[in-house]
């Protein structure tokens, strides 16, 4: 993992990307214990769970707080540990859901979605209802602030029902507790708060717990049909369904 690391943000412990990949023969070693009595213990170390907010403009001219984007960036060694989890848990525990959660109409934060795979379904699901009915209603959702607004305790909740590892579920569940970010603007660093909610956008874990709290929804009559991709959301209603 550390010979694959690629340039990216460095969090509040300063140590950069190339430092871990040019070093990667002497750190591996006791990386792979620190990784492995991690997740044993069900413990995620306390420079891990501290994230780093620095604002990226939305607009050309800036002038007020909502103009930016805050995306949170935690620690490189915490990314590379994320994803692990991710990739090695996670994903597969996407293949068999709990009853009530479904991942097939996700097409973001997915090894098997893409945006060009969200498009063909969108367009084959509208010309499907189009054969048998005369026109077709697509809404268009885009939730305010959606990955700020998840509460921890309804990820977990959710978690919960996949068939994850206990010491996985552990780790996750204490990634999320005492979780705390600060700001970086202009050269100066904000005092660090404690948060409950937020799923991380930087982090390596943050999007794939999106996936897990947004599963659940879904159209109430069966005719109907959702497309999400991350939060952006496509409710197909065909005229049979108009009323």
């Amino acid at each position: 993992m550390l010979d694959h690391l690629h340039p990216t943000a460095t969090g509040l412990d300063a140590i950069p990307a190339w430092f871990l990949r040019l070093g990667a023969a002497v750190f591996a070693a006791p990386i792979a214990e620190l990784f492995s009595q991690s997740i044993m213990a069900g413990i995620v170390p306390l420079q891990w769970k501290a994230a780093i907010i620095t604002p990226l403009p939305k607009v050309t001219k800036p002038e007020q707080p909502s103009d930016y984007r805050p995306i949170s960036i935690t620690s490189v060694l915490s990314r590379v540990f994320e994803r692990h989890i991710v990739k090695t848990y996670i994903y597969p525990a996407l293949h068999q859901p709990a009853p009530g959660l479904c991942f097939s109409d996700q097409f973001a934060f997915r090894p098997s979605g893409s945006t060009v795979a969200a498009l063909i379904a969108l367009l084959h699901t509208i010309r499907s209802k189009l054969s048998t009915n005369e026109y077709v209603h697509v809404f268009t959702l885009d939730f305010s602030k959606a990955f700020d607004r998840v509460r921890h305790a309804e990820v977990m909740k959710k978690m919960a029902q996949l068939a994850l590892p206990d010491q996985v579920y552990n780790w996750i569940t204490d990634f999320f507790q005492g979780h705390s970010h600060c700001t970086k603007f202009d050269g100066q660093v904000s005092e660090s708060s404690y948060i409950l909610a937020s799923v991380i956008q930087g982090s390596g874990l943050g999007p794939a717990s999106f996936l897990v709290t947004a599963a659940n929804l879904h159209p109430i009559f069966s005719d109907n049909y959702l497309l999400k991709y991350a939060d952006d959301t496509y409710l197909i209603v065909p005229a049979s369904n108009t009323q």
